[in-house]
C-alpha cells in the first residue's frame, strides 16, 4: 500500500510539475508538483528500507496438526 502511495504522488506530481504550466491564485502548480514528485520518492524510497523491517519484525505463524490417525 505505501509503494502505491509513493507511485501516486510522484505521477500526480510528474504531471503538475511538467504538463501544466498555470498559477491557482498565488500558487504555482509546477512547483506544488515537484514537492509532491519528492514527497512520493521519499514514501517510495521508505516503503523499501522499512518493508523489509516490519516483515523480519512480524512473527510467523505455523499450523502445525498431527498425522496419527485413529488406532
Amino acid at each position: 500500500m505505501t509503494l502505491g502511495r509513493g507511485i501516486f504522488l510522484m505521477t500526480l506530481g510528474l504531471i503538475l510539475a511538467l504538463g501544466v504550466r498555470d498559477r491557482v491564485g498565488t500558487f504555482d502548480l509546477s512547483v506544488i508538483g515537484w514537492i509532491l514528485t519528492g514527497v512520493g520518492l521519499l514514501i517510495f524510497v521508505l516503503a523499501f528500507v522499512v518493508g523489509p523491517a516490519r516483515a523480519a519484525r512480524e512473527p510467523e505463524v505455523i499450523d502445525e496438526q498431527d498425522d496419527v490417525g485413529e488406532l
